[in-house]
Protein backbone atom coordinates (compact mmCIF):
# COMPACT_ATOMS: atom_id res chain seq x y z
CA UNK A 1 0.00 0.00 0.00
CA UNK A 2 2.73 2.75 0.92
CA UNK A 3 4.44 1.63 -2.24
CA UNK A 4 1.13 2.75 -3.84
CA UNK A 5 1.10 5.61 -2.43
CA UNK A 6 4.44 6.52 -3.24
CA UNK A 7 4.17 5.75 -6.81
CA UNK A 8 0.94 7.54 -7.09
CA UNK A 9 2.59 10.48 -5.44
CA UNK A 10 5.22 10.49 -8.15
CA UNK A 11 3.26 9.96 -10.82
CA UNK A 12 1.51 13.44 -9.14
CA UNK A 13 4.52 15.24 -8.56
CA UNK A 14 5.16 14.26 -12.42
CA UNK A 15 2.50 16.23 -13.91
CA UNK A 16 2.75 19.18 -11.68
CA UNK A 17 6.07 19.50 -12.97
CA UNK A 18 5.32 19.25 -16.25
CA UNK A 19 2.47 21.81 -15.76
CA UNK A 20 4.55 24.19 -14.43
CA UNK A 21 7.31 23.78 -17.24
CA UNK A 22 4.17 23.63 -19.95
CA UNK A 23 2.84 27.11 -18.29
CA UNK A 24 6.30 29.01 -17.39
CA UNK A 25 7.47 28.12 -21.41
CA UNK A 26 4.56 29.70 -22.87
CA UNK A 27 4.33 32.49 -20.24
CA UNK A 28 7.86 33.80 -21.22
CA UNK A 29 7.54 33.16 -24.58
CA UNK A 30 4.90 35.52 -24.69
CA UNK A 31 7.52 38.09 -22.83
CA UNK A 32 10.62 36.60 -24.96
CA UNK A 33 9.10 37.70 -28.45
CA UNK A 34 8.74 41.27 -27.14
CA UNK A 35 12.41 41.33 -26.89
CA UNK A 36 13.16 39.75 -30.21
CA UNK A 37 10.74 41.62 -31.66
CA UNK A 38 12.42 45.22 -29.48
CA UNK A 39 15.79 44.48 -31.49
CA UNK A 40 14.13 43.51 -35.03
CA UNK A 41 10.91 45.36 -35.29
CA UNK A 42 9.62 47.56 -33.16
CA UNK A 43 12.47 50.40 -34.00
CA UNK A 44 10.31 50.84 -37.41
CA UNK A 45 7.37 49.82 -36.52
CA UNK A 46 6.22 51.89 -33.60
CA UNK A 47 8.63 54.68 -33.95
CA UNK A 48 8.99 57.45 -36.16
CA UNK A 49 11.48 56.19 -39.45
CA UNK A 50 13.42 59.12 -39.38
CA UNK A 51 14.78 58.57 -35.75
CA UNK A 52 18.73 57.26 -35.86
CA UNK A 53 19.17 53.68 -35.91
CA UNK A 54 20.78 53.63 -31.96
CA UNK A 55 17.82 55.79 -30.62
CA UNK A 56 15.65 54.33 -32.27
CA UNK A 57 17.18 50.70 -31.06
CA UNK A 58 16.95 52.23 -27.34
CA UNK A 59 13.81 54.08 -27.61
CA UNK A 60 12.24 50.17 -28.54
CA UNK A 61 14.64 48.98 -25.53
CA UNK A 62 12.70 51.67 -23.41
CA UNK A 63 9.51 50.07 -24.29
CA UNK A 64 10.72 46.34 -23.41
CA UNK A 65 11.97 47.76 -19.89
CA UNK A 66 9.08 48.42 -19.28
CA UNK A 67 7.77 44.93 -18.54
CA UNK A 68 10.26 45.07 -15.64
CA UNK A 69 9.07 47.76 -14.08
CA UNK A 70 5.45 46.35 -13.87
CA UNK A 71 6.86 42.86 -12.34
CA UNK A 72 7.10 44.26 -8.98
CA UNK A 73 4.08 45.58 -9.37
CA UNK A 74 2.44 42.19 -10.28
CA UNK A 75 4.73 40.38 -7.79
CA UNK A 76 2.74 42.62 -5.09
CA UNK A 77 -0.49 42.41 -6.40
CA UNK A 78 -0.27 38.28 -7.37
CA UNK A 79 1.74 37.79 -4.05
CA UNK A 80 -1.40 38.97 -1.84
CA UNK A 81 -3.61 36.94 -4.13
CA UNK A 82 -1.34 33.83 -4.07
CA UNK A 83 -0.53 33.85 -0.16
CA UNK A 84 -4.61 34.49 0.77
CA UNK A 85 -6.51 32.72 -2.01
CA UNK A 86 -4.28 30.08 -3.50
CA UNK A 87 -1.41 29.64 -5.78
CA UNK A 88 -3.33 27.87 -8.23
CA UNK A 89 -5.60 30.82 -8.71
CA UNK A 90 -2.75 33.69 -8.99
CA UNK A 91 -1.29 31.20 -11.55
CA UNK A 92 -4.41 30.63 -13.85
CA UNK A 93 -5.21 34.57 -13.32
CA UNK A 94 -1.37 35.69 -14.53
CA UNK A 95 -1.33 33.14 -17.35
CA UNK A 96 -4.68 34.35 -18.88
CA UNK A 97 -3.87 38.06 -18.33
CA UNK A 98 -0.03 37.04 -20.21
CA UNK A 99 -2.11 35.55 -23.52
CA UNK A 100 -4.51 38.39 -23.59
CA UNK A 101 -1.95 41.26 -23.58
CA UNK A 102 0.29 38.91 -26.44
CA UNK A 103 -2.30 38.38 -28.26
CA UNK A 104 -3.38 42.41 -28.55
CA UNK A 105 0.22 43.33 -29.56
CA UNK A 106 -0.23 40.89 -32.51
CA UNK A 107 -3.21 43.10 -33.47
CA UNK A 108 -1.71 46.38 -32.81
CA UNK A 109 -1.91 48.96 -35.42
CA UNK A 110 1.65 51.19 -36.16
CA UNK A 111 3.09 54.13 -36.13
CA UNK A 112 2.28 54.79 -39.41
CA UNK A 113 -1.23 54.28 -39.05
CA UNK A 114 -2.11 55.85 -35.53
CA UNK A 115 1.03 57.39 -35.26
CA UNK A 116 2.13 58.05 -31.20
CA UNK A 117 -0.98 56.26 -30.03
CA UNK A 118 1.17 53.00 -31.23
CA UNK A 119 3.75 53.12 -28.63
CA UNK A 120 1.96 54.37 -26.24
CA UNK A 121 -0.63 51.54 -26.32
CA UNK A 122 2.48 48.86 -26.70
CA UNK A 123 3.48 50.44 -23.50
CA UNK A 124 0.38 49.35 -21.82
CA UNK A 125 0.26 46.43 -23.20
CA UNK A 126 3.87 45.87 -21.98
CA UNK A 127 3.12 46.73 -18.82
CA UNK A 128 0.32 44.29 -18.01
CA UNK A 129 2.81 41.60 -19.69
CA UNK A 130 5.03 42.66 -17.36
CA UNK A 131 2.60 42.34 -14.41
CA UNK A 132 1.28 38.71 -15.55
CA UNK A 133 5.34 37.68 -15.48
CA UNK A 134 5.35 39.57 -11.72
CA UNK A 135 2.46 37.03 -10.75
CA UNK A 136 3.59 33.82 -12.99
CA UNK A 137 6.77 33.10 -11.52
CA UNK A 138 5.67 32.77 -8.27
CA UNK A 139 2.99 30.92 -8.89
CA UNK A 140 4.67 28.05 -11.04
CA UNK A 141 7.82 28.08 -8.57
CA UNK A 142 5.50 27.26 -5.39
CA UNK A 143 3.18 24.86 -7.15
CA UNK A 144 6.37 22.22 -7.55
CA UNK A 145 8.56 23.57 -4.70
CA UNK A 146 5.94 23.58 -2.03
CA UNK A 147 4.72 19.46 -3.82
CA UNK A 148 8.07 18.16 -3.69
CA UNK A 149 9.63 15.92 -1.56
CA UNK A 150 12.26 17.89 -0.02
CA UNK A 151 15.91 16.14 -0.87
CA UNK A 152 14.70 16.67 -4.07
CA UNK A 153 12.96 20.19 -4.36
CA UNK A 154 16.36 22.10 -6.33
CA UNK A 155 15.46 19.39 -9.16
CA UNK A 156 11.44 19.76 -9.42
CA UNK A 157 11.98 23.47 -8.87
CA UNK A 158 14.17 23.68 -12.49
CA UNK A 159 11.41 22.48 -13.94
CA UNK A 160 9.79 26.36 -13.16
CA UNK A 161 13.20 28.04 -14.49
CA UNK A 162 13.35 25.77 -17.10
CA UNK A 163 10.12 27.73 -19.35
CA UNK A 164 13.08 30.69 -19.28
CA UNK A 165 15.32 29.08 -21.93
CA UNK A 166 12.64 26.63 -23.19
CA UNK A 167 10.44 30.04 -23.84
CA UNK A 168 13.43 31.71 -25.39
CA UNK A 169 13.72 28.75 -27.44
CA UNK A 170 9.65 28.64 -28.85
CA UNK A 171 10.88 32.55 -29.48
CA UNK A 172 13.17 32.34 -32.03
CA UNK A 173 11.76 28.91 -33.49
CA UNK A 174 8.80 31.11 -34.10
CA UNK A 175 10.46 33.96 -35.57
CA UNK A 176 12.95 31.81 -37.70
CA UNK A 177 10.28 29.90 -39.08
CA UNK A 178 8.06 33.17 -39.57
CA UNK A 179 11.04 34.74 -41.19
CA UNK A 180 11.61 31.83 -43.48
CA UNK A 181 8.06 31.54 -44.97
CA UNK A 182 8.23 35.28 -45.90
CA UNK A 183 10.39 37.65 -47.56
CA UNK A 184 11.97 40.76 -45.64
CA UNK A 185 9.01 43.41 -46.55
CA UNK A 186 6.59 40.38 -45.63
CA UNK A 187 7.84 39.64 -42.01
CA UNK A 188 8.54 43.58 -40.99
CA UNK A 189 4.87 44.05 -42.51
CA UNK A 190 2.83 41.50 -40.63
CA UNK A 191 4.94 38.37 -40.66
CA UNK A 192 6.14 39.71 -37.20
CA UNK A 193 2.61 39.15 -35.70
CA UNK A 194 2.26 35.59 -36.28
CA UNK A 195 4.23 34.19 -33.30
CA UNK A 196 2.02 37.05 -30.72
CA UNK A 197 -1.06 35.60 -32.32
CA UNK A 198 -0.22 32.27 -30.97
CA UNK A 199 -0.45 33.01 -27.26
CA UNK A 200 -3.59 31.98 -27.69
CA UNK A 201 -2.30 28.90 -26.62
CA UNK A 202 -1.36 30.09 -23.06
CA UNK A 203 -4.90 30.62 -22.19
CA UNK A 204 -6.13 27.40 -23.18
CA UNK A 205 -3.27 26.00 -20.94
CA UNK A 206 -4.72 27.98 -18.25
CA UNK A 207 -7.96 26.35 -18.06
CA UNK A 208 -6.22 23.01 -18.20
CA UNK A 209 -4.63 23.98 -15.20
CA UNK A 210 -7.97 25.47 -13.21
CA UNK A 211 -9.92 22.10 -14.03
CA UNK A 212 -7.24 19.47 -13.36
CA UNK A 213 -4.28 20.75 -9.97
CA UNK A 214 -4.98 21.24 -6.63
CA UNK A 215 -3.64 23.77 -5.11
CA UNK A 216 -0.16 22.77 -2.59
CA UNK A 217 -0.16 21.06 0.26
CA UNK A 218 1.59 23.49 2.46
CA UNK A 219 -1.44 26.61 1.35
CA UNK A 220 -4.09 23.40 1.85
CA UNK A 221 -2.76 23.10 5.67
CA UNK A 222 -2.43 26.90 6.26
CA UNK A 223 -6.06 27.47 4.84
CA UNK A 224 -7.22 24.35 7.18
CA UNK A 225 -5.58 26.06 10.43
CA UNK A 226 -7.18 29.63 9.69
CA UNK A 227 -10.58 27.62 8.83
CA UNK A 228 -10.21 26.03 12.36
CA UNK A 229 -9.52 29.10 14.16
CA UNK A 230 -12.76 30.29 12.66
CA UNK A 231 -14.68 27.49 13.71
CA UNK A 232 -13.22 27.58 17.29
CA UNK A 233 -14.04 31.30 17.47
CA UNK A 234 -17.24 30.88 16.33
CA UNK A 235 -18.23 27.78 18.84
CA UNK A 236 -17.14 29.58 21.72
CA UNK A 237 -19.07 32.69 20.72
CA UNK A 238 -15.63 34.70 20.76
CA UNK A 239 -14.49 37.59 18.66
CA UNK A 240 -13.78 36.29 15.36
CA UNK A 241 -9.85 36.82 14.65
CA UNK A 242 -8.47 39.67 13.09
CA UNK A 243 -7.24 39.37 9.77
CA UNK A 244 -3.76 39.29 9.45
CA UNK A 245 -2.43 42.51 7.71
CA UNK A 246 -1.22 42.59 4.04
CA UNK A 247 1.22 39.85 3.11
CA UNK A 248 3.41 41.90 1.36
CA UNK A 249 3.26 43.70 4.15
CA UNK A 250 4.08 40.98 6.49
CA UNK A 251 6.59 39.87 4.38
CA UNK A 252 8.35 42.94 4.02
CA UNK A 253 8.03 43.33 8.00
CA UNK A 254 9.42 39.74 8.68
CA UNK A 255 11.79 39.11 5.62
CA UNK A 256 13.23 42.74 4.73
CA UNK A 257 17.41 41.26 4.89
CA UNK A 258 15.69 38.59 3.04
CA UNK A 259 14.03 40.29 0.28
CA UNK A 260 17.04 42.59 -0.50
CA UNK A 261 19.67 40.31 -0.39
CA UNK A 262 17.10 37.72 -2.86
CA UNK A 263 17.51 40.39 -5.46
CA UNK A 264 20.92 41.42 -5.71
CA UNK A 265 21.16 37.32 -5.48
CA UNK A 266 19.54 37.99 -8.83
CA UNK A 267 21.30 40.41 -10.33
CA UNK A 268 24.15 38.91 -12.34
CA UNK A 269 21.44 36.53 -14.22
CA UNK A 270 18.99 38.96 -15.02
CA UNK A 271 21.89 41.71 -16.24
CA UNK A 272 23.58 38.79 -18.15
CA UNK A 273 20.53 36.66 -19.67
CA UNK A 274 19.14 39.87 -20.94
CA UNK A 275 22.14 40.96 -22.94
CA UNK A 276 22.46 37.40 -24.07
CA UNK A 277 18.66 37.03 -25.48
CA UNK A 278 17.81 40.78 -26.65
CA UNK A 279 20.96 42.98 -26.70
CA UNK A 280 23.28 40.54 -28.83
CA UNK A 281 20.68 39.92 -31.27
CA UNK A 282 20.51 43.82 -32.06
CA UNK A 283 24.23 43.93 -31.82
CA UNK A 284 25.10 41.23 -34.12
CA UNK A 285 22.53 42.41 -36.73
CA UNK A 286 22.68 46.20 -36.80
CA UNK A 287 24.23 47.72 -39.54
CA UNK A 288 26.46 50.16 -36.45
CA UNK A 289 26.93 46.51 -34.95
CA UNK A 290 28.84 43.23 -36.72
CA UNK A 291 26.14 43.09 -39.60
CA UNK A 292 25.41 39.80 -39.67
CA UNK A 293 22.01 38.40 -40.90
CA UNK A 294 19.22 38.80 -38.10
CA UNK A 295 18.43 34.76 -39.05
CA UNK A 296 22.28 34.06 -38.20
CA UNK A 297 21.91 35.67 -34.53
CA UNK A 298 18.51 34.31 -34.05
CA UNK A 299 20.31 30.97 -34.58
CA UNK A 300 22.85 31.63 -32.40
CA UNK A 301 20.36 32.28 -29.45
CA UNK A 302 18.40 29.49 -30.05
CA UNK A 303 21.29 27.06 -29.81
CA UNK A 304 23.06 28.73 -26.92
CA UNK A 305 19.65 28.08 -24.92
CA UNK A 306 19.33 25.08 -25.34
CA UNK A 307 22.94 24.16 -23.14
CA UNK A 308 20.88 26.09 -20.28
CA UNK A 309 18.11 23.51 -19.81
CA UNK A 310 20.52 20.20 -18.95
CA UNK A 311 22.73 22.78 -16.68
CA UNK A 312 19.72 23.70 -14.83
CA UNK A 313 19.06 20.79 -13.63
CA UNK A 314 21.96 19.40 -12.72
CA UNK A 315 22.93 22.62 -10.76
CA UNK A 316 19.41 22.29 -9.20
CA UNK A 317 19.84 18.71 -8.08
CA UNK A 318 23.52 18.87 -6.91
CA UNK A 319 22.07 21.78 -4.68
CA UNK A 320 19.59 18.91 -3.12
CA UNK A 321 22.77 16.74 -2.30
CA UNK A 322 25.33 19.89 -1.05
CA UNK A 323 23.66 22.55 -0.63
CA UNK A 324 22.17 26.24 -2.84
CA UNK A 325 24.79 28.49 -1.70
CA UNK A 326 28.05 27.26 -3.17
CA UNK A 327 26.91 26.09 -7.01
CA UNK A 328 25.19 29.57 -6.94
CA UNK A 329 28.66 31.85 -5.99
CA UNK A 330 30.35 29.19 -8.33
CA UNK A 331 27.84 30.48 -11.07
CA UNK A 332 28.35 34.50 -10.31
CA UNK A 333 32.30 34.36 -9.85
CA UNK A 334 32.02 32.24 -13.65
CA UNK A 335 29.63 34.54 -15.26
CA UNK A 336 31.90 37.53 -14.04
CA UNK A 337 34.90 36.10 -15.56
CA UNK A 338 33.28 34.57 -18.82
CA UNK A 339 32.05 38.38 -19.56
CA UNK A 340 35.94 39.39 -21.02
CA UNK A 341 35.95 36.41 -23.27
CA UNK A 342 32.49 36.59 -24.61
CA UNK A 343 32.79 39.72 -26.49
CA UNK A 344 36.12 39.20 -28.25
CA UNK A 345 34.61 35.90 -29.35
CA UNK A 346 31.55 37.25 -30.72
CA UNK A 347 33.43 40.26 -32.60
CA UNK A 348 35.41 37.61 -34.85
CA UNK A 349 31.67 37.32 -36.42
CA UNK A 350 32.58 33.35 -36.77
CA UNK A 351 29.18 31.61 -36.08
CA UNK A 352 30.37 28.70 -33.86
CA UNK A 353 32.70 31.42 -31.86
CA UNK A 354 29.54 33.52 -30.99
CA UNK A 355 27.87 30.26 -30.69
CA UNK A 356 30.45 29.46 -28.19
CA UNK A 357 30.49 32.64 -26.30
CA UNK A 358 26.87 32.59 -25.79
CA UNK A 359 26.86 29.04 -24.59
CA UNK A 360 28.60 29.51 -22.34
CA UNK A 361 26.74 32.35 -20.51
CA UNK A 362 23.76 30.56 -20.52
CA UNK A 363 25.62 28.08 -18.51
CA UNK A 364 27.08 29.78 -16.05
CA UNK A 365 24.20 31.99 -15.65
CA UNK A 366 22.01 28.58 -15.22
CA UNK A 367 24.30 27.29 -12.12
CA UNK A 368 22.61 30.38 -10.32
CA UNK A 369 19.46 30.12 -11.54
CA UNK A 370 18.65 26.39 -11.47
CA UNK A 371 18.59 26.32 -7.59
CA UNK A 372 17.19 29.83 -7.33
CA UNK A 373 13.40 28.87 -7.04
CA UNK A 374 14.14 26.35 -4.07
CA UNK A 375 16.25 28.63 -2.65
CA UNK A 376 13.80 31.73 -2.91
CA UNK A 377 11.26 29.29 -1.54
CA UNK A 378 13.13 28.08 1.51
CA UNK A 379 13.95 31.56 2.48
CA UNK A 380 10.17 32.13 3.35
CA UNK A 381 7.40 30.85 6.13
CA UNK A 382 4.17 29.27 4.07
CA UNK A 383 1.83 32.37 4.61
CA UNK A 384 4.09 35.36 3.09
CA UNK A 385 6.33 33.01 0.96
CA UNK A 386 4.79 33.81 -2.49
CA UNK A 387 4.97 37.63 -2.03
CA UNK A 388 8.01 37.58 0.37
CA UNK A 389 9.51 35.16 -2.81
CA UNK A 390 7.96 37.36 -5.81
CA UNK A 391 9.19 40.43 -4.29
CA UNK A 392 12.69 39.48 -4.30
CA UNK A 393 12.74 37.71 -7.82
CA UNK A 394 10.85 40.66 -9.34
CA UNK A 395 12.85 44.11 -7.66
CA UNK A 396 15.95 41.68 -8.79
CA UNK A 397 14.53 41.87 -12.19
CA UNK A 398 14.04 45.56 -12.10
CA UNK A 399 17.12 46.24 -11.13
CA UNK A 400 18.96 43.89 -13.50
CA UNK A 401 16.61 43.33 -16.59
CA UNK A 402 15.40 46.03 -17.11
CA UNK A 403 17.75 48.34 -17.92
CA UNK A 404 20.73 45.42 -19.54
CA UNK A 405 19.88 45.73 -22.99
CA UNK A 406 19.38 50.04 -22.52
CA UNK A 407 22.44 49.93 -20.62
CA UNK A 408 24.44 47.92 -23.10
CA UNK A 409 23.79 49.79 -26.32
CA UNK A 410 25.14 52.79 -24.60
CA UNK A 411 28.21 51.20 -23.18
CA UNK A 412 28.92 49.92 -26.55
CA UNK A 413 28.32 53.38 -28.49
CA UNK A 414 29.98 55.50 -25.91
CA UNK A 415 32.86 53.32 -24.82
CA UNK A 416 33.07 50.17 -26.10
CA UNK A 417 32.17 46.42 -25.13
CA UNK A 418 34.74 45.92 -23.03
CA UNK A 419 32.65 47.99 -20.60
CA UNK A 420 29.98 45.54 -21.57
CA UNK A 421 31.82 43.16 -19.73
CA UNK A 422 32.66 44.87 -16.86
CA UNK A 423 29.13 45.65 -15.98
CA UNK A 424 28.82 42.42 -16.65
CA UNK A 425 31.18 41.70 -14.05
CA UNK A 426 30.35 43.86 -11.41
CA UNK A 427 26.67 42.35 -11.50
CA UNK A 428 28.07 39.34 -10.45
CA UNK A 429 30.31 40.76 -7.67
CA UNK A 430 26.93 42.00 -6.00
CA UNK A 431 25.34 38.89 -6.34
CA UNK A 432 28.07 36.85 -5.15
CA UNK A 433 27.93 39.14 -2.05
CA UNK A 434 24.34 38.80 -1.72
CA UNK A 435 24.50 35.24 -1.80
CA UNK A 436 27.44 35.12 0.97
CA UNK A 437 25.50 37.23 3.12
CA UNK A 438 22.13 34.77 2.96
CA UNK A 439 22.03 31.59 5.29
CA UNK A 440 21.96 27.74 3.57
CA UNK A 441 18.27 26.95 3.22
CA UNK A 442 18.43 23.18 1.91
CA UNK A 443 16.24 20.68 4.16
CA UNK A 444 14.23 23.60 5.19
CA UNK A 445 10.37 22.41 6.22
CA UNK A 446 8.18 24.06 3.63
CA UNK A 447 5.00 22.33 5.62
CA UNK A 448 5.92 25.09 8.42
CA UNK A 449 2.74 27.67 9.03
CA UNK A 450 3.74 28.95 11.91
CA UNK A 451 4.32 32.70 12.20
CA UNK A 452 7.85 34.23 13.04
CA UNK A 453 7.92 36.94 15.41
Amino acid sequence: MATEESVASESSMKKVAITSLAGTSIEWYDFFIFGTAAALVFPTAFFPNDMPEFVGLIASFSTFAVGFFARPVGGIFFGHFGDRVGRKAALVTALMLMGVATMLIGCLPTYALIGPAAPLILILLRFAQGLAVGGQWGGAMLLVTENAPRDRRGFYGAFAQAGAPVGIILANLAFLAVSAACTDEQFMSWGWRIPFLSSIILIGLSLYVQLTLEDTPAFRELQRIVEDKVKVAAETEADLPIPAQSPVIEAIRLYPKQILLAAGAFLAIQVTFYILIAFLVAYGSSSVGLGLSRDTMLQAVLISSCFQIPTLFIASAYSDRHGRRGIYMLGAVLTGAWAFAMFPLIDTSNFLLIVLAMSGGHIFVAMMYGPQAAFLAELFSTHVRYSGASLGYQLGAILGGAMAPIIATFLWSEFGTIYIAIYIALASVLTLTSVLLLTETKGTNLDDTSTPV
